[in-house]
């Protein structure tokens, strides 16, 4: 876990999980928009930066396990949780947020998917089968990977077993059937994304029995990149109202 920001009096706590590919370091530049008394972290998936030489952690459910304890010791604080996942990580923000709410935390939890169609959605990609190169224009393709690594040879070399371990991962996800969190829910999408159609970010509120909300902001599938003080906002917002849901002319 990267620690992103800590507050001396701290009124919630949001841990970010990155898309398929992506690092830790993603987040960061969301630590400035948020308000004071927010405690932020990033979740950093073996095998990238810091935990470069870690085995790669294979499954979604597995990712899941893994992150649990240290979401267990976060939700032993007397502030809100948020876990906050976008694309490939809101599905693990989804099945780590099962997994904690199994185990009654103590501190009311939300749930934020980002980017992400829910996992009752039928998928039928296979990138993860394809060549570098493929694979490689995919998450170009999406806005996903910086001109640096596309310009760099020994760059992607490094990054490519990472990617496509995690695009495995989330295209062979399957969900237990009816799975269900009792937490509210709020689903953030880019109205240009071609990969997440309105009617899947949408179908999020059958995963959740209490309430659910969907906001679309002008974008493609990294719109957050492009609103980050209007994402930071809403979520903060959100995060300590006292049912869990923003205003509902907020988000754009």
């Amino acid at each position: 876990m990267r620690e992103l920001r800590r507050s001396a009096r701290p009124v919630a706590h949001v841990v970010f999980f990155p898309h398929a590919g992506g690092a830790a370091t993603f987040f960061a530049p969301f630590a400035p928009c948020f308000p004071e008394g927010f405690d932020l972290s990033a979740v950093q998936y073996p095998g990238r930066q810091e935990r470069f030489g870690e085995p790669f952690v294979t499954t979604i459910e597995g990712l899941a396990d893994r992150i649990l304890p240290s979401c267990r010791r976060y939700a032993a604080a007397p502030v809100p949780l948020v876990l906050f996942g976008h694309s490939m990580g809101a599905t693990v923000a989804f099945e780590t947020a099962v997994r904690l709410e199994r185990e009654g935390p103590a501190a009311p939890c939300r749930l934020v998917v980002s980017g992400r169609s829910a996992p009752s959605v039928p998928r039928e990609s296979r990138v993860h089968l394809g060549t570098d190169r493929e694979l490689l224009d995919h998450i170009i393709d999406m806005g996903g990977t910086d001109a640096e690594v596309v310009r760099n040879p020994d760059l992607i070399d490094m990054v490519m077993p990472a990617i496509r371990n995690d695009y495995r991962a989330v295209e062979l996800y399957r969900p237990r059937e009816h799975t269900l969190v009792g937490l509210p829910v709020l689903c953030l999408t880019g109205d240009r994304d071609r990969w997440v159609a309105h009617e899947g970010a949408a179908a999020w509120k059958d995963h959740t029995t209490a309430d659910f909300r969907l906001r679309a902001f002008p974008g493609g599938h990294f719109f957050l990149a492009e609103h980050r003080e209007a994402v930071a906002r809403l979520v903060a917002d959100w995060a300590v109202s006292a049912d869990g849901c923003p205003p509902r002319g907020a988000g754009g």
